[in-house]
Order: C-alpha cells, then sequence, then structure tokens
C-alpha cells in the first residue's frame, strides 16, 4: 500500500511525521511524503527546529489515484499552512470523494475542517479545535484514538503525540481493513 503523508513546507511536528511513518513501514508499506512544494520539509520539536525531510511527491492539481491511504501529522503551522492551499485541500477532500482512510492527529483536523469533509462524523483532536470541528458539523470527543467510519471513508483521529501508540495502532488496522491492495497505488 502506498500512504500519503501530507505535509506543508515548514511546521511539522517531527513525532507526529515519524512515529506513524515508522508504524506504515513496520507495516510493510510504502510511505510517501507529499508537500506543496518540492525539497525538504521543516519539521519541529514542538517550538524548536527539528530534522528536515525530503519530498517524494509534489502537488500539483493531484488527486488521490496514486494513494491508498492519507496521514495528516499535526503541529500548529503544518494544517494552518495546508488549510490555505487549495491543492493541499482538494488532494485531503479527495480521499473522503472516493474512500480511502485518512488519518489525522492533533491540529490536523483544521485541513478537514477546510475540506469540508467533517459533517456527521465524530472524531477527536488538539482540544482547542473542538468549536471550529464542532462548527464544520462535526461531533467533537476526548478520546486517544477514535475511528469514525461514517459515509464511505474511515476516518481515523488522535490527540496529541502522548496518544501516537493509540494512533498508529488504529490506522494501521483500519487501513488494512480498507480493502486496498499492497502495491494498488501509482507513482
Amino acid at each position: 500500500m502506498r500512504i500519503a503523508f501530507l505535509t506543508a513546507p515548514e511546521g511539522v511536528e517531527e513525532i507526529e511525521l515519524t512515529r506513524p511513518w515508522q508504524a506504515v513501514l513496520d507495516a510493510g508499506w510504502n510511505p510517501r511524503l507529499v508537500s506543496p512544494e518540492a525539497g525538504r520539509v521543516r519539521a519541529f520539536r514542538h517550538f524548536d527546529k527539528g530534522d528536515t525531510f525530503a519530498v517524494d511527491h509534489v502537488l500539483a492539481g493531484d488527486s488521490s489515484e496514486a494513494f491508498d491511504a492519507l496521514v495528516l501529522p499535526g503541529g500548529v503551522a503544518n494544517p494552518d499552512a495546508l488549510r490555505m492551499n487549495e491543492r493541499a485541500v482538494g488532494f485531503t477532500r479527495d480521499f473522503f470523494a472516493t474512500g480511502k482512510p485518512v488519518a489525522a492527529i492533533c491540529h490536523a483536523p483544521w485541513t478537514l475542517v477546510e475540506a469540508d469533509v467533517l459533517r456527521g462524523r465524530t472524531l477527536t483532536s488538539w482540544p482547542s479545535l473542538k468549536t471550529d470541528i464542532r462548527n464544520a458539523g462535526g461531533t467533537w470527543v476526548d478520546e486517544e484514538a477514535h475511528v469514525c467510519r461514517a459515509e464511505a471513508a474511515t476516518l481515523i483521529t488522535s490527540r496529541k503525540p502522548d496518544d501516537l501508540d493509540a494512533f498508529c495502532d488504529a490506522f494501521v488496522r483500519e487501513f488494512a481493513a480498507s480493502g486496498a491492495r499492497a502495491g494498488s497505488g501509482r507513482a
């Protein structure tokens, strides 16, 4: 399976990228770093600059066709930048339109709010997003990880880095159950 990790060029929370990335590798799948810009993505360790990571796939009016599932890492700056980028919002929206599973942690649901895919869904996030999620038609819950199977696409969400074990377990289980076949995505 090809798993897209969508990040802005700067501001992704490093542990929310690297731990899920490792979970995808451990499952035997192919993680791909997707960004609106070519080059490298700058991660942060809370407020301190972290490592950089090479972009594998640049958004250019892309659909989700090349991928089997999507992971949206958090951090405050990352989803704030992504929700202002129409290509990133459209890419995210397409996973829901095509029924592919999506996982989002911490502040990442801001991108989902902008994509207008939360109506009738239940999810969790960093607590400060509660009102945004409710205003977008979603129901917010305070849980380590929450799986919502409403409509066609499964949505797996989590609150914060402390919940990464539960988040990774949940999205790996749901991605495996999604019916997507290993290697079905295109480069």
